[in-house]
């Protein structure tokens, strides 16, 4: 029960945001990953074709199924076959954070949309009080973006990365990499 490692392309390097999505319908698991430049430009993209875990798989494992799948097969496989090592890394899955983390041995983030008022200035980052969580105002006219840090992100560490939010939301949309991964993934599906 291993998935083959995507295809993809390699662009040259320097500042960059990766991207991890991980998804489970209908019993397939299946991830990819994409690194793009400041610009939103794509550096690197791989995938992984879709995991069906038998029903013997699914009776072995019981409730550690869906962590295996998405941790140490997909997860570990993505990050093994990425060829442009991104600034920082950006999950859609909290719970995705650490194990990121501990697999990149570099930056890594939950981010996600809010329905707040935009905060007073570019930069401002507010701790929610939750561990980890900060709303980062990234750019002047949208609403904050909530973020989720491993839990023993330092503050100046989290300081650091909403400068790096800050300077690639200048010129690109933050989460908009995400539907592009969904996109592909579906592409990917239908051929």
């Amino acid at each position: 029960m291993s998935p083959r490692r995507g295809g993809g392309f390699v662009a040259v390097t320097g500042s960059s945001l990766g991207y991890i999505a991980i998804d489970e319908a209908d019993g397939l698991f299946r991830g990819a990953s994409l690194v793009v430049d400041f610009r939103g430009i794509p550096m690197d993209f791989r995938y992984t074709d879709p995991v069906r875990p038998s029903r013997l798989e699914r009776i072995l494992y019981g409730n550690a199924l869906d962590v295996y799948l998405r941790e140490e097969l997909i997860l570990e496989s993505l990050i093994g076959a990425v060829e442009v090592k991104p600034t920082l890394w950006i999950c859609r899955e909290p719970d995705l954070v650490a194990p990121l983390r501990s697999q990149t041995k570099g930056k890594s983030l939950f981010l996600s949309s809010s329905s707040r008022s935009p905060m007073e200035a570019v930069g401002e980052v507010e701790n929610l009080g939750e561990s980890g969580v900060y709303m980062v105002q990234a750019d002047s006219v949208s609403a904050p973006l909530r973020v989720a840090f491993p839990e023993q992100t330092r503050e100046d560490e989290v300081r650091q990365i909403a400068g790096i939010l800050v300077e690639a939301a200048r010129t690109m949309e933050l989460l908009e990499p995400f539907g592009r991964i969904q996109k592909a993934l579906t592409s990917l599906a239908e051929e």
